[in-house]
């Protein structure tokens, strides 16, 4: 399972999270973009090597990247940007990843941070880059071009389910539950919004099929996150964690986010003007 998740981490650290800023269309966040890699590869290298002195003062390096990217979160909201439905799912797109490198820093150094174990903490770092920045990213970028009640619910329940999702691993599994449940009405809302955007008929077939595939996904991936979160919290059989790293972790990195990224990468370059917009409160890009 380590190497699976390994691979799925590398693909959230090099290709997802610099993809995704690219994606936002603010120029703010171009400077971090261009420097991610600095940060991304030493973080990469340590997912391979042994816990060790070594892996954990690689593992900081990317812990450095993702806080300087959080920052920025702060910095728009206190000017009143991105209060919108829209504005928050970006906002937490860009927080989510520092509490990746947290749990990754721990997990290196052979830490049990908060009493997790550390096969808990490895878990977290793709958790939190998929489901806490891609989705997030991905429900912002839906309510932009649909913002309407589904668009706006997107936006709001995907951060408020990957916040309870958190606060659960603290509170316990019912808590827990209670996250995954919202989670997956959030990213279910997603799916449905970007089946319905793939049927659009002025688009090309390959960013059609991405759509559908990236909607297609999420039913599966969240119906076994439901169900190993109910399984955890009643007693019930449900999937290993073994099993759900191979599927609902691999499903949502490739089904999801990596075809979700390609294919707005492809609506963003056929259609500017309709998906980047100005900024919801300044009137203006940033």
């Amino acid at each position: 399972m380590s190497a699976l998740v390994n691979a799925i981490v590398m693909l959230g650290m090099l290709v997802v999270v610099p993809a995704g800023l690219r994606l936002t269309g603010h120029q703010e966040l171009d400077r971090i973009r261009r420097l991610w890699p600095l940060f991304a590869v030493p973080g990469a290298v340590a997912l391979w090597l042994p816990r060790s002195t070594a892996a954990t003062a690689l593992a900081c390096c990317y812990a450095l990247g993702a806080v300087l990217l959080a920052l920025h979160a702060p910095r728009r909201a206190s000017r009143g940007r991105d209060l919108d439905p829209a504005g928050i799912a970006l906002l937490t797109a860009l927080v989510t990843p520092a509490v990746a490198a947290v749990a990754l820093v721990a997990e290196r150094s052979g830490h049990e941070l908060f009493g997790f174990d550390l096969g808990i903490l490895a878990l977290t770092v793709p958790h939190f880059h998929f489901a806490g920045f891609a989705a997030a990213l991905i429900a912002g970028l839906v309510c932009r071009v649909s913002d309407g009640p589904a668009g706006r619910f997107a936006a709001l329940s995907v951060p408020l389910g990957t916040l309870l999702v958190l606060v659960g691993y603290f509170v316990g599994d019912w808590a827990e539950l209670a996250g995954a449940l919202v989670l997956t009405a959030g990213m279910w809302t997603v799916g449905l919004l970007a089946w319905r955007m793939g049927r659009d008929g002025g688009r090309d077939r390959t960013t059609r099929l991405l759509l559908f595939a990236s909607a297609a996904v999420l039913v599966a991936t969240m119906l076994l996150a439901l169900s190993w979160a109910l399984g955890e919290a009643t007693g019930l059989p449900h999937p290993t964690l073994t099993w759900m790293a191979a599927t609902h972790g691999l499903g949502n990195a490739l089904g999801f986010a990596l075809c979700s990224l390609l294919a707005w990468r492809r609506i963003r370059t056929e259609e500017p003007d309709r998906t980047e917009g100005p900024d919801r409160t300044g009137g203006r890009t940033a």
